[in-house]
C-alpha cells in the first residue's frame, strides 16, 4: 500500500512534463564499470575483441563525443540515474518509469557499489529501492577467485589464496586473476543470466512495459576473467601510452591525481604496464560476451522489435597516459564514455555531438513516451537518433571535488577551485599534451567559459 501511495505521488510530480509519442515499448540499459571508450573498437581501437558491442553499434546511433558528468562511480551513477549535474534532487529514472505503469528492474551495479566488497558481500552498496519493482545482486569472489593472481605494481605472481589485495587495501586496482574456468562464477554472466531471466519472465506478461538496468563491473578492478580470454592479448605484443618528457610541467597541481605511475611504484616495471593492459583488454571482451548474451536472448524473445537498447559506462579510465591510472580527473580519457543506443525503428549512424550521460533519462522518458519531470536537467538525445547529423548540446560538463571541465567540439578547458586552469586544442592535440590556458590568443574564450561553469554557480 505504501509503495503505491509513493507511486502516486510521484505520477503526479511526472505528470507535470509533457508526454511524447511511444517510439519503445521497453528499455533495456546496460552499464559497463570504468570502460574507457578508447578501448572500443566503435573508437578506433584496433586490439580489444568486442564482436557484440560493435554488432549493437551496426545497429543502432554512437555517440563517438558522449561525456560523464561525474568522474568516480558514485557521483556518474547518482547523475544520470536522476539526470542531475551536481545534486540528487528530482526523483530517480526508475521511480518516474514505475509512476508511469513501468516494471522496473536492476541486476547488478546500477547506483554505486563498492566494487570489490559490495560484490563478495552481495549486498545493495547505495542502491535505491524504491527506483526497482525488484532488483538482484551478482556476487562473486572477485580477486579472491582461486587461479594465477599477480599485483602488478608491487610485481607480485602467486596462486596462494592468501595476502591477495581487496577491499578497501591501498593496492587493490593493480589486481589481475586469471583462471580455469567457464566464468560462470563471476558476477558478470551471473548478471546476464538474471537478466535473461527476467526477459523471459517479461515476455509472459506483454501488457506491462519494462525497464531493465544491468550493470556489469567488468573492466572495473580486480581484472578476473577465465585464462581464455587473456590468451588474445600477449602482454609483449601491447603498445603502453606514450609520455613525453615533461609532460606534468604545464599541468597545474590540482590535475595531477594522486594514483600515478611514480606513487604507485609500477614505473619500475614497464612490462607490468603492459600487462595491466592486457588484463584490462581481457576483462573487457569478457564483458562484451555477456553483453552478447541479453542482446541475443531480445532477438529470440522477439522482444527487439519493442525494446531499445542503451549501452554505456559511468566514465572512462586512465592506464598510463600521463603516469596517471583510474580516474577522479577531468582529462579526456576519463570523461569521454561510450555510449550506444538502437532504438526500434531508427536507423544506424554515429553522431559527432556534444551530449552528456544526464542525457540518459529524458532521453528513455521520450523513447517511451513517459513524461520528463520538471527536475531533469538533461536534453533527450531522440532528434540525434532521428538525425545523427544534427545537433543538441555545445558543451558537456564534468566535475571533480576539485574543479570541473568544459568540453566543447573543438577545446577541453578545466578549472580547478584554486583558480588555476587547463586549456587543450583536442583537434591538434587530442592526448593533451600542451597546455594553452596561459595562450593570451584564447583569452575572451576563456572568459566564456568561465561564465558557463556549473560549480561556480553552486558555490
Amino acid at each position: 500500500m505504501k509503495n503505491r501511495i509513493f507511486a502516486s505521488l510521484i505520477f503526479a510530480i511526472s505528470s507535470l512534463g509533457l508526454a511524447a509519442e511511444p517510439i519503445a515499448k521497453n528499455v533495456v540499459l546496460i552499464i559497463s564499470d570504468d570502460l574507457k571508450a578508447d578501448v572500443l573498437s566503435i573508437h578506433g581501437n584496433k586490439v580489444c575483441n568486442t564482436p557484440n558491442i560493435d554488432k549493437l553499434a551496426a545497429e543502432g546511433v554512437v555517440f563517438s563525443r558522449a561525456y560523464c558528468q561525474g568522474t568516480v562511480c558514485g557521483p556518474s551513477r547518482t547523475s544520470f540515474m536522476r539526470s542531475r549535474y551536481l545534486d540528487k534532487k528530482g526523483i530517480t529514472l526508475g521511480e518516474n518509469l514505475i509512476a508511469n505503469g513501468f516494471y522496473s528492474a536492476r541486476v547488478g551495479k546500477i547506483f554505486h557499489m563498492r566494487v570489490p566488497g559490495d560484490i563478495i558481500a552481495g549486498t545493495n552498496g547505495a542502491d535505491i529501492e524504491a527506483c526497482w519493482t525488484e532488483r538482484f545482486n551478482a556476487p562473486g569472489r572477485e580477486a579472491h577467485t582461486p587461479g594465477n593472481y599477480a599485483l602488478l605494481n608491487k610485481n607480485i605472481f602467486t596462486t596462494d589464496l592468501e595476502g591477495r589485495e581487496s577491499t578497501k587495501m591501498p593496492h587493490r586496482m593493480f589486481v589481475s586473476v586469471s583462471y580455469e574456468g567457464d566464468g560462470s562464477d563471476q558476477p558478470d554472466p551471473k548478471a546476464a543470466e538474471m537478466t535473461i531471466e527476467l526477459l523471459r519472465q517479461r515476455k509472459e506478461d506483454p501488457n506491462t512495459p519494462f525497464f531493465i538496468a544491468t550493470g556489469f563491473v567488468r573492466p572495473h578492478y580486480p581484472s578476473v576473467a577465465p585464462e581464455q580470454y587473456f590468451e588474445p592479448y600477449p602482454h609483449g605484443e601491447i603498445n603502453i601510452p606514450h609520455v613525453p618528457e615533461g609532460d606534468l610541467e604545464d599541468m597545474p597541481k590540482a590535475a595531477i591525481t594522486q594514483s600515478r605511475s611514480e606513487l604507485n611504484g609500477i614505473d619500475q616495471f614497464p612490462e607490468n604496464q603492459q600487462r595491466m593492459w592486457a588484463a584490462y583488454y581481457a576483462t573487457v571482451q569478457f564483458m562484451d560476451e555477456q553483453v552478447g548474451k541479453v542482446i541475443d536472448e531480445l532477438d529470440r524473445l522477439g522482444l527487439r522489435e519493442s525494446t531499445s537498447i542503451i549501452f554505456t559506462s559511468d566514465h572512462g579510465y586512465h592506464l598510463g597516459e600521463h603516469t596517471f591510472w583510474q580516474k577522479a580527473n577531468l582529462h579526456e580519457r576519463v570523461i569521454n564514455v561510450p555510449l550506444v543506443i538502437s532504438a526500434p525503428g531508427m536507423k544506424p549512424g554515429n553522431s559527432d555531438s556534444i551530449v552528456e550521460l544526464v542525457d540518459l533519462f529524458p532521453t528513455v522518458c521520450e523513447l517511451t513516451g513517459v513524461p520528463v519531470p520538471d527536475s531533469a536537467e538533461g536534453k533527450s538525445l531522440v532528434p540525434l537518433l532521428k538525425d545523427p547529423a544534427a545537433t543538441t548540446n555545445q558543451r558537456a560538463h564534468s566535475f571533480t571535488r576539485n574543479g570541473e571541465s568544459i568540453r566543447t567540439p573543438g577545446f577541453a578547458f578545466m578549472h580547478y577551485k584554486d583558480g588555476t586552469e587547463e586549456l587543450y586544442d583536442m583537434k591538434s592535440d587530442p592526448d593533451q599534451f600542451t597546455n594553452l590556458a596561459s595562450d593570451s590568443k584564447i583569452g575572451a574564450k576563456l572568459v566564456e567559459w568561465r561564465k558557463s561553469l556549473k560549480m561556480e554557480k553552486n558555490r
